[in-house]
Parts: structure tokens; sequence; C-alpha cells
């Protein structure tokens, strides 16, 4: 409900792209700047304007990046890789990971500075197994946006329902996205069942 509800959501992987480019993805770069760069390129950060830049597993940052992002917190500066010039940005920053950010400050893995620039309102999402109540609202939930973008879907039953929610889900929500499409793809009939189920979760609600 914010000013920036208009705006563009840019999210950003970290984990997904190489340490090398990184940088290069979210700051941009100039061409000419390393092998490849055959023209500029404006960077995630640059694209969010006005809006939100989502960095995704935020903990894999390394050392050398995670100082120039926090110059860019703290100056909304960026610098495109190459570029001796300076952009003034203007975004909000969400981040998020699944490591243990506080324990890999202790470890000299993650800058503490950044941590407590990052750190303004942490939200902690607990493991799924932590919340089966949520499972039957995430299950069909899931199913509709499985159907909307192509993937196989179907009903499920209460009892498929029921076995989801015994399973301890050490993947969490990816697992769970993953469990159902491919309990779709066997729902021969539409409806999926506690046989369509990986066997791990049939033994686990047996």
């Amino acid at each position: 409900y914010g000013a920036r509800r208009r705006k563009e959501l840019v999210s950003v992987n970290c984990a997904a792209i190489p340490a090398e480019l990184l940088e290069a993805e979210i700051f941009g770069h100039v061409k000419g700047s390393f092998t490849g760069a055959h023209k500029d390129r404006v960077g995630y950060a640059e694209a969010a304007e006005g809006g939100t830049l989502f960095l995704d597993e935020i903990g894999e940052i390394q050392l050398d990046l995670q100082a120039k992002l926090l110059r860019f917190l703290q100056d909304g500066e960026i610098r495109p890789v190459g570029s001796n010039r300076t952009k003034q940005v203007d975004v909000r920053i969400v981040a998020a990971t699944n490591r243990d950010l506080q324990e890999r400050v202790r470890a000299g893995a993650f800058r503490e500075d950044l941590y407590y620039r990052l750190a303004v309102m942490p939200l902690e999402l607990p493991a799924l197994r932590e919340r089966a109540e949520d499972i039957p609202h995430l299950v069909r939930f899931l199913l509709v946006q499985q159907a909307k973008e192509g993937l196989p879907s179907a009903e499920i039953s209460d009892v498929s329902v029921s076995a989801l929610q015994a399973y301890s889900w050490p993947g969490n929500i990816r697992q769970l996205q993953n469990e159902l499409v491919r309990a779709a793809t066997f729902a021969t009939e539409g409806t999926i069942q506690p046989t369509d189920l990986s066997d791990d979760i049939q033994a686990a609600s047996a």
C-alpha cells in the first residue's frame, strides 16, 4: 500500500548468478568493461528506480561485492562496472536468505555493517514443518498457479492434504511446489490421491 506499489519490483537471485558477474548484473556495466560487454547495460538497481529491488539469497554475496552494496545502501549511488561516473538511484531494498546471517557475521563471511544496514525490519519465516496449518492454503494456491502457468494441475483430496501436512518438508516451499507438479502429473482422474504422492510422503502419513 506504499508509494512504491505501482513502481517496478525487480528480483535478483544472488545465488544463481556467478560471483564474477553479479556486480555487473546489479549495478550495470559499460561497453568494453569485460569480455562479452558489447554494449552498455542498465543494472537491476537502476531498473528498479522508484520501486523495489529484491535481493534473494543475499547471504551468498562475496565480501568484495558486500562492500560495494553497503556503499550503495548508504549513499544511494551506483557505479556501473567499467565506468568512472556514479548515478543516483532511489530504490527500496528487500533482502532474503536461508542463511543465519548473524552466524555468518561471526564467521567473518558477512559484513557486520551491511547486516545492520539491511536488518531495519527483519522478518523470520518459520520452516514449513513448523507451520503445517499453512499447507492446505499453500497447496490450493500453488495448484491454481500451476494451472495459470500451463503446468500439470489437478484438484486434491482432503486425505492427500493431510498426508502433505504430516511430512517434514526439508526443502520447504520449493519442495512442496515440485511435489504438487509431480502429483498432478500422476493424478489420472483429475484429483490428487495419496497414491499419487512420493513414497517418502506416503510413508510419513502411514
